[in-house]
């Protein structure tokens, strides 16, 4: 199946087109004309698999039809992160540049004024975080009885991450009658629950089981000792012996992890930047730019990189910590083998007898659940280990894919 199947506009196919992308991934080709239907849609698809597109290009196409008015945004799209809604606020920039759409970024971090001075001319699309939009709507500013669409992306994390209440008041400030979409790349029977709230008969578009892996990624575990000393050694030795390592991101649990880690490793002659949560946006922004450029080869990072953003071409992912959801272990290593890369071996490491370590009641078991997820058996006690993730840039063979997030032409 093409693009041009999918009832898409001829702007949006020009424009996609121009990207260089004929073929739409298994999401985009459920869900695209499930949206232009207007019908609310529960798509699940694992990450880096094109969810972005699957509501981005058909909202390009319903847009092109319609004005905004002030202060009355015709669309909304709410994104747990600062990152990830800047980043489908390019991907509307880029595809819809033809349309003279007016698009707003509204999120923490920023220029009230700024932002106040967009929502006051109109705006067609208006990306938010759910506390930022709650801000502008208190203070007056943002009237919300005009969405025709409702977008909730990375719906599991929105949820897991407290914004329940928040998520709430939204859905009772638009419309009843409006169309809503939730993406998400993991669906976990608690959370299904409540989306019960939120969608009106819903289509359900699933590509992949909830809280699955890519397949095109390689996934090996290698033990440490248990001193924080002896995994920083043992990472750094699996860094320098890695075949094909162009550029990796190295998760942590914790932002005190993170920093110390980056230290030790800028100490240690090797060219890394750190991000975390409590970063200004401007720093968090400035390091992701230079890890998308390639002016550092290591990211550093908690989870606030894990869910959803499109950094092309990542070829290995370390684990440092162990996550302790496994949902969060597939968003990490979902940053590698995207858009159908497939993996190959850092280095020849055997299948070894694991041994996790009992930290906290309750932490071996929870930390044993998610390698199970992973794919990994698991015996008791007393080692350390990081996991290793490792995809190779090749593309796949079916085509060239409309990846999630700004969708790139494969030579970029």
């Amino acid at each position: 199946m093409s693009f041009s199947q999918l009832g898409l506009s001829e702007k949006v196919l020009a424009a996609v087109q121009a990207a260089g992308y004929t073929t739409p991934t298994p999401i985009q080709q459920q869900a695209i004309p499930h949206v232009l239907a207007r019908r609310d849609v529960l798509g699940i698809a694992q990450t880096g698999t094109g969810k972005t597109a699957a509501f981005t290009l058909p909202m390009l196409t319903r847009l092109e039809h319609g004005r905004a008015r002030a202060r009355m945004p015709r669309t909304l799209i709410l994104e747990p992160t600062r990152e990830l809604a800047a980043q489908v606020q390019e991907s509307f920039e880029r595809y819809g540049a033809g349309q003279k759409l007016n698009v707003a970024l509204v999120i923490g971090g920023v220029s009230f004024d700024d932002q106040d001075s967009k929502l006051t001319r109109g705006v067609d699309v208006l990306i938010a975080t759910p506390g930022r939009l709650l801000d502008h709507f208190e203070r007056g500013r943002l009237l919300l009885t005009g969405v025709e669409l409702l977008v909730i992306d990375e719906a599991d994390r929105m949820l897991d991450m407290g914004f329940i209440p928040d998520i709430e008041r939204i859905c009772k400030l638009v419309p009843f009658t409006r169309q809503t979409l939730f993406f998400t790349a993991t669906m976990p029977p608690e959370i299904r629950r409540i989306t019960e709230q939120f969608l009106h008969n819903p289509v359900k578009v699933e590509v992949s089981r909830p809280a699955t892996t890519v397949a095109t990624t390689t996934q090996l575990l290698v033990k440490t000792g248990r001193e924080p000393h002896d995994k920083r050694d043992t990472l750094r030795r699996v860094i320098r012996s890695a075949e094909g390592l162009t550029n990796a991101i190295i998760f942590c649990n914790r932002k005190r992890e993170v920093a110390a880690l980056h230290r030790s490793l800028v100490r240690h002659g090797f060219s890394a930047i750190a991000l975390h949560g409590d970063m200004d946006q401007p720093a968090r922004t400035a390091a992701l730019d230079q890890f998308r450029k390639n002016e550092v080869t290591l990211l550093v990072a908690s989870d606030v990189a894990a869910r959803g953003l499109d950094i092309p071409a990542v070829s290995h992912i370390f684990n440092f910590d162990v996550p302790h959801h496994p949902d969060d272990y597939v968003h990490r290593i979902g940053r590698t083998g995207r858009a159908g890369r497939s993996g190959t071996p850092p280095r020849n490491i055997g299948k070894e007898s694991i041994r996790k370590e009992s930290i906290r009641k309750g932490s071996a078991r929870k930390r044993a659940s998610t390698a199970r997820a992973a794919g990994v058996r698991m015996h008791p006690p007393k080692a350390s280990t990081i996991s290793v993730t490792t995809a190779t840039a090749a593309t796949a063979s079916t085509g060239t894919s409309a990846r999630r997030g700004a969708m790139a032409p494969p030579h970029q």
